[in-house]
């Protein structure tokens, strides 16, 4: 297992992985034609939901002074509300901007120290018990990831698709 500098993290990098795993094990066998139906009306549809776990790199990769953008921002960014009158990209066009910028983001969480970690991040929320800086920024990132996840693994069970699996890709380093 890869030890990041900032010894704070140690715990971040595992579930960073595990969630890189999760990506491609819920678009596993998923149908393009199924990605953008919601129920009743009511729902985020599958290609939302993905397309946002893909800005949520995006975002904490600028956060934490990456430079890449996410091409499809516009739709997307600050959890942007599903609007069906858009044109949402196709769910290989989605998993390609995954895995362009989650290595680069891996990279970064593995050589950032913990200075930089410290450094103030406001975002806004004004929780007393938070504090607004860029290493509660990786742990809030984490968790809207989590939170996705579970929507698209129910997502797939009433879509009609067996569950998520677990399986691993070694290859996937990061």
């Amino acid at each position: 297992m890869d030890n990041p500098i900032a010894q704070t993290l140690a715990i971040v990098i595992p579930a960073y992985r595990m969630h890189s795993q999760l990506f491609n094990n819920m678009l596993a066998d998923l149908r393009e034609s199924d990605a953008q139906k919601r129920i009743e009306d009511r729902t985020n549809h599958f290609t939302w939901m993905v397309g946002n776990l893909v800005n949520c790199r995006y975002w904490l990769a600028e956060v934490l002074n990456i430079p890449e953008k996410d091409p499809n921002e516009v739709l997307f960014k600050d959890a942007k509300a599903l609007d069906s009158t858009l044109t949402y990209p196709s769910l290989a066009g989605l998993k390609e901007q995954w895995h362009k910028i989650s290595p680069l983001l891996y990279r970064k969480l593995l050589t950032i120290d913990e200075p930089e970690l410290n450094q103030a991040h406001p975002f806004g929320m004004d929780t007393p018990y938070v504090e607004e800086n860029k290493r509660n920024m990786v742990g809030m990132g984490l968790d809207r990831e989590s939170y996705l996840f579970g929507q698209l693994g129910l997502m797939r069970k009433v879509l009609g698709y067996e569950g998520v699996r677990y399986d691993l890709d070694d290859r996937l380093a990061y």
